[in-house]
């Protein structure tokens, strides 16, 4: 057995953890970050935020669209959450899974994003890393204070 390919990438918001935990969990904040990119358009944005639930975020973009799709496995509003994550090209199943900490700090909060990835998808690390480091930079510009 291979070990899965572990990616962490690691952001300081100015916001309230719950205001963070939130984010990713309510549609209407999550449509403007999550898988957002600046040339695409936001057509699904479905979250049914329960263990158990599931999300289908798509995106058009010049490319065609992308399809995200997540299956929650933990909710501990506002520390940790966890979901199964796949996006095409993989299929229905071919899951791997993402974990959300977030820590209060004197700032706001930590979100610490840990990424654990099946050696098959090798060749996404790196547009994976970029991916999750835009995210989180659109996430924080989306609901970071202004101080």
């Amino acid at each position: 057995m291979t070990d899965p390919i572990i990616l962490t990438v690691s952001r300081d918001i100015a916001a309230s953890p719950e205001r963070v935990f939130d984010a990713w969990i309510d549609p209407a904040t999550a449509r403007r970050f999550l898988f957002a990119t600046p040339d695409g358009e936001m057509l699904t944005c479905e979250i049914d935020a329960r263990v158990g639930g599931r999300g289908l975020i798509v995106e058009r973009r010049p490319s065609g669209d992308a399809r995200h799709r997540l299956l929650f496995e933990e909710i501990d509003r506002p520390r940790r959450l966890v979901f199964l994550f796949a996006a095409d090209p993989a299929e229905e199943g071919q899951w791997t899974r993402v974990t959300i900490e977030i820590a209060a700090t004197a700032a706001g909060a930590r979100l610490t994003l840990t990424h654990a990835m099946d050696p098959a998808w090798a060749a996404y690390e790196e547009q994976t890393r970029h991916g999750w480091t835009m995210i989180l930079d659109t996430l924080s510009d989306t609901i970071g204070e202004e101080r």
